[in-house]
């Protein structure tokens, strides 16, 4: 159902990234609705986590750029709020390529301003249904604006060393749980959504996944 991005760029952005302010379940576990190596794929040990604060993580990669994750935003805020105690839902904006950077770097900007719930669900509405022009930095600062925040401090916080280097160690942890694409589920850096044929799927399948990190399942 997904467009996969073809072998993304992430070396190369990577190495472009420079610092600046200027700008499993067991095969024979025959009741598991999901199977390893097809909905969902086991990565290498040792986990590669998002975060450390203890709770099981279900991550869900993620742009503003990528009208499937704008298809998704509804039911990933279902999931979120269906997830049982101990369980923590994240987003982790994907910049796989140029064009993707000035969105990754907005979430940020947007976290940090304290707007991104806000502002998350109606950045994707603005931009795939009701077709703003929302693709560049400025475009995004705009559009924040009109959500109350700060203009030159959106932009101020969206080009911080601090959030350059974010986005530089995001880049890093896609490529060690090998995303070629978004949306991408990925819980407690163990597991990662493979080969699933609906969002519905997608979400069940991360519910299963945390359910079963919770429960210490093998």
């Amino acid at each position: 159902m997904f467009k996969r991005i073809a072998r993304l760029r992430v070396a190369a952005l990577l190495a472009g990234l420079v610092l600046t302010s200027a700008c499993t379940a067991s095969n024979s576990n025959a009741a598991a609705p999901y199977t390893e190596g097809k909905e969902y794929v086991a990565l290498a040990a040792p986990a590669q986590r998002y975060s450390a604060d203890g709770k099981v993580e279900v991550v869900e990669v993620f742009s503003y750029g990528c009208v499937h994750c704008a298809h998704f935003a509804p039911k990933a805020e279902e999931l979120r709020k269906q997830l049982p105690p101990g369980v923590k839902f994240k987003l982790l904006p994907a910049a796989f390529s140029d064009a993707w950077l000035p969105y990754a770097r907005a979430y940020y900007a947007a976290e940090k301003l304290g707007v991104a719930d806000k502002t998350h669900l109606d950045l994707f509405a603005k931009k795939f249904d009701q077709h703003y022009p929302i693709s560049t930095l400025d475009e995004l600062a705009d559009y924040y604006a009109t959500q109350g925040v700060d203009r030159a401090k959106f932009l101020a916080i969206a080009t911080s060393p601090e959030v350059t280097q974010q986005i530089k160690k995001d880049l890093e942890l896609i490529q060690k749980w090998g995303v070629d694409g978004t949306p991408t589920i990925v819980v407690d850096g163990k597991y990662r959504s493979n080969e699933v044929k609906t969002l519905d799927q997608l979400s069940a399948l991360a519910q299963w996944l945390a359910q079963r990190e919770l429960s210490g399942a093998k």
